[in-house]
C-alpha cells in the first residue's frame, strides 16, 4: 500500500528496531533513524547487483517529490542506465559548473587582488557585484555569458541614473573575465567590446576654491587645526602637492627621497609611475613628520591602527572641522582644480605641464599616454613657484598679476 502525507508526517522511530522502514511502492521506502531523521530510499537491481539510491530527506523532499525522483530513476533503469551512477555524474557536473560560475570566478579575482587594495575599495567592489551583477550573471557559467548579457546588466545600472557605476561595473566584469582567461575558466572577455556602449557619465566637479584671496584665508585657517599632527601635515601638503587624496593618504616613506626632493609612486587609476617634485616647503613638512612616523610603513598612519593609513574621509573631515562645506566650498580632491586653475591663470604655467603634474593621460606626439619624466625640469620649477606663491597668499600679501606673467607683492 502507498504511504500518505499524514503517515509520513507522524512516523516515529521505534527503538526496538521494528517498523522503521515504511514502504511506498516501486521499491521506494521511508527509512526512520534514531536521530529523528527520515530518509527516502529506493532499492533496485542493476547488472546483477542489488543497490540502493538515496532520494532525499523528509521534509525537505516531500512524498510527492520523492515519488517523482523514484519514477525518474525507474525510467533510467528502463533505458539501461544505473540511476546511482547518473546521479553521481550529475553532482560532479554541478560542482564543475558551480566552480566555473561567474560568481565563483569573480570571487576568485577579488580574493587574488584583496591584499593589494584598500579594504574599503574591496568592500565597494564586492557590493557592486552582489547588488548589480551576481543576481543576473552569478550562477551562469562564464563560458555561457556573452556581450548582450553583460550589456543588459550595464543598462540596468545606467537606467537608475548611476552612469559612473555602470562604467565601473563594466571594467570590473572585464577584469573578472581576464582573470578567468588566466585561470583557464574561459577563453574570451565579452565586456571588452562594450567600451562606449553606455553613454559617458556626466562629470561632477569637486568643490574647489580658485580665488587667490580665499585660498590665503583657507591656508591661514589651517594654522588653527586642532587635530593630530599627521593629519595637520596631510592638510598642509594637500594644496602643495595637489595629488589625488587617496594617493596622499596611502603615501609610504619608501617612496620618498627627501634629499633629492622627489616622491615616486604608482598611480592606481592608470597603473603608471608618477613623479612629484617636492618644493622646499613640502620637504620641510615631511622632515618634521618623518621624526614621528618614519618607524612605520605609512607617512600618515591612522590614529587607531598605525599599520593602516588615515581613512579616505580624513581630509574632508578636517576641512569640515575648520568650518568648510565639502559639498559646496572645498574637498580634498578640490585642491587639484585649485592648483590647475591658479597655476594657469595666475602663474601662467603651460597647460600641458600642469596636466602632466596632475598625472592625467595626455598623449604626446609619439602616442604615449603618460610619461612620468615629461617636462620634469619645468615641473620642478613650477612646483617651487607654486609653493612660494602659496606662502605669499598665506601671509596675506596682495598678489598683483602683471603682463609679463610674474607676480608682484
Amino acid at each position: 500500500m502507498s504511504l500518505t502525507d499524514v503517515q509520513v508526517r507522524n512516523a516515529r522511530y521505534n527503538s526496538d528496531g521494528t517498523g522503521n522502514r515504511l514502504a511506498d511502492g516501486g521499491r521506494m521506502y521511508l527509512q526512520l533513524d534514531k536521530s529523528g531523521a527520515k530518509y527516502w530510499r529506493m532499492n533496485f537491481r542493476f547488472a546483477g547487483k542489488d543497490k540502493t539510491l538515496a532520494l532525499g530527506v523528509y521534509p525537505d523532499v516531500s512524498l510527492a517529490a520523492a515519488r517523482k525522483k523514484r519514477d525518474d530513476a525507474r525510467e533510467k533503469l528502463a533505458a539501461g542506465f544505473d540511476p546511482s551512477n547518473v546521479k553521481r555524474l550529475e553532482k560532479r557536473a554541478a560542482r564543475i559548473a558551480a566552480a566555473n560560475s561567474f560568481e565563483a570566478v569573480a570571487r576568485g579575482w577579488m580574493d587574488e587582488r584583496k591584499s593589494g587594495v584598500e579594504p574599503a575599495q574591496h568592500a565597494k567592489t564586492l557590493a557592486r557585484m552582489e547588488n548589480d551583477v551576481f543576481p543576473w550573471l552569478g550562477k551562469r557559467p562564464v563560458t555561457d555569458i556573452d556581450a548582450p548579457d553583460v550589456l543588459a546588466v550595464l543598462k540596468r545600472v545606467d537606467r537608475r541614473g548611476a552612469s559612473f557605476t555602470a562604467h565601473r561595473v563594466r571594467s570590473e566584469i572585464s577584469r573578472v573575465f581576464r582573470y578567468g582567461i588566466k585561470e583557464g575558466h574561459c577563453k574570451a572577455d565579452p565586456a571588452r567590446d562594450l567600451v562606449g556602449a553606455i553613454p559617458p557619465a556626466q562629470t561632477t566637479h569637486f568643490a574647489s576654491i580658485t580665488e587667490p584671496a580665499k585660498v590665503g584665508e583657507m591656508l591661514r585657517a589651517f594654522d588653527g587645526f586642532a587635530g593630530t599632527f599627521p593629519v595637520h601635515c596631510a592638510l598642509r601638503l594637500s594644496p602643495l602637492l595637489f595629488v589625488r587624496p587617496g594617493e596622499l593618504r596611502r603615501a609610504e616613506w619608501s617612496q620618498f627621497d627627501l634629499d633629492k626632493g622627489e616622491w615616486r609612486y604608482l598611480v592606481t587609476k592608470t597603473e603608471t609611475e608618477h613623479l612629484v617634485p617636492l618644493s622646499t616647503q613640502s620637504v620641510a613638512i615631511l622632515r618634521e613628520l618623518h621624526a614621528l612616523t618614519s618607524t612605520g610603513h605609512y607617512v600618515f598612519p591612522g590614529a587607531r591602527d598605525r599599520k593602516r593609513p588615515i581613512s579616505e574621509a580624513t581630509i574632508n573631515a578636517a576641512l569640515r572641522r575648520l568650518g568648510y562645506d565639502t559639498r559646496t566650498e572645498i574637498t580634498g580632491h578640490g585642491f587639484r582644480a585649485m592648483a590647475r586653475t591658479i597655476l594657469h591663470e595666475e602663474l601662467d604655467q603651460k597647460p600641458e605641464v600642469i596636466e602632466h603634474q596632475l598625472a592625467h593621460t595626455v598623449p604626446d606626439n609619439l602616442g604615449a599616454a603618460y610619461n612620468r619624466t615629461k617636462f620634469i625640469k619645468e615641473r620642478r620649477v613650477m612646483m617651487q613657484k607654486w609653493a612660494d606663491y602659496l606662502d605669499r597668499l598665506h601671509l596675506g600679501a596682495e598678489v598683483i598679476r602683471i603682463e609679463s606673467g610674474k607676480a608682484a607683492t
